[in-house]
């Protein structure tokens, strides 16, 4: 029998914390496709830039399905579609782990992109339907947790077992972890159909999709959203194969480096976020994106240096780098209207997937491996880089949202 629940705080934090965990088998599946570039490398005898391909095909198919999703994901309770696509999700990652060749891990890397693409929209819908807009930075902050841990425990382990089992072990680590939060998720997450009860007719999908990329004020928060991603895959696809080639690390000792930066961004995740509703989401992203731009700099033109010097330095890059998108995302549950909100955070994940492949493509296309092994014009990356980080400083301020209005209680029923 279906009854009205209210939220409660202690229902609230386990929901949040089970986003969380979704979130994290999704960030992991992209993150690790980044430390394991050398072992792909070398496995399929290919280039940087052809690592950097099978990034962009995860991104252009997560864009693909994105906007494909804006004409649907209102349609449906939010519960039974996470559900849906989670599961899909979890068998593209087989499908990966299954691969037989680069090709055939370019076509599962796409699968998992149209899978995992819209899972981020679908979370960040639910956080926008179920909490108010004065805590979504502190809600969102809890969820990117997921970034801290998919970088200390996720993709170390990944890493790890990478080196000694050979490049697809994680992501059958990756299906065994997504089974049981798929069932958890299953019992626990509630049905969440009180933005249904405005629901156009089919024959309006078309013509309101086409409305919502239209309004200025959505196009201003897809642009700083498409900024924002580019700027950051411009540098960070690229970090283990530059450690590897040009820093002189080897390949398992890549796990210490991410283990590093992931132990501190677990902790500053939540602190950003609760700072972001305190001080303004605008006022904290320009702040984190003008500290952003040193440790890209010197992330773009690091020295040979011993593992240590990296093991310090990585965690300044990590807080910066995944602190941006904290008030970013708060900001953007703010931007629509409620009725809309589930189609426009999935066409605003879609133009971030967007930026994510335009940034790694553009990335790949400035690097070239020398006859010594090192990969030469990564610095380049770095400048480019951080003129786009100055360029959402002085963008974000154009990015505003709809009148606040308070979470709907009705609109949530226990499963």
């Amino acid at each position: 029998m279906n009854a009205t629940l209210p939220l409660t705080p202690a229902r609230e934090r386990l929901l949040l914390w089970l986003l969380a965990l979704t979130q994290f088998t999704v960030i992991m599946d992209f993150m690790v496709m980044m430390p394991l570039a050398p072992q792909l490398m070398r496995a399929f005898q290919i280039e940087p830039a052809a690592v950097s391909g099978a990034v962009s095909a995860y991104a252009w198919c997560a864009g693909i399905s994105g906007l494909a999703a804006a004409m649907y994901i209102d349609r449906f309770d939010r519960r039974k579609l996470l559900l849906t696509v989670f599961a899909l999700f979890t068998l593209s990652n087989l499908a990966c782990a299954a691969a037989t060749s680069f090709h055939m891990l370019v076509l599962s890397r796409a699968f998992a992109g149209l899978t995992g693409g819209i899972l981020g929209a679908i979370v960040m819908a639910i956080i926008g339907d179920l909490i108010p807009a004065n805590r979504r930075g502190a809600a969102t902050g809890v969820v990117m947790t997921s970034f801290s841990m998919a970088s200390v425990a996720g993709v170390p382990t990944g890493v790890m077992l990478a080196a000694h089992y050979g490049w697809a072990s994680p992501f059958y680590i990756l299906v065994l972890c997504s089974l049981p939060i798929l069932l958890l998720a299953a019992r626990v997450l509630p049905a969440m159909d009180g933005h249904l009860v405005n629901r156009p007719p089919l024959s309006a999908v078309l013509p309101n999709l086409v409305a919502l990329y239209r309004e200025p004020k959505h196009l201003k928060a897809f642009l700083l959203s498409a900024v924002n991603m580019m700027t950051g895959m411009m540098v960070i696809p690229f970090i283990s194969p530059v450690l590897v080639n040009n820093v002189g690390l080897q390949p398992a000792e890549i796990t210490y480096v991410y283990l590093a930066g992931g132990l501190t961004t677990f902790f500053t995740a939540r602190m950003l976020g609760k700072w972001s509703d305190r001080a303004g989401a605008h006022k904290v992203y320009r702040i984190v994106s003008l500290l952003f731009i040193l440790p890209v700099l010197f992330m773009t033109h690091m020295p040979v240096m011993p593992l240590i010097g990296v093991v310090l330095f990585f965690p300044f890059f990590m807080v910066l780098a995944s602190g941006r998108n904290i008030p970013m995302q708060a900001l953007m549950t703010t931007v629509p209207e409620p009725s809309r909100r589930g189609a426009f955070l999935s066409a605003n994940a879609a133009i971030q997937q967007v930026g994510t492949g335009l940034g790694a493509l553009l990335g790949g296309l400035t690097l070239h491996t020398q006859a010594s092994g090192q990969i030469s014009g990564y610095g380049w990356n770095g400048w480019i880089a951080a003129g786009m980080a100055l360029l959402t400083v002085l963008w974000v301020g154009q990015v505003r949202g709809a009148a606040p209005q308070a979470a709907p209680v009705n609109g949530v029923k226990a499963a």
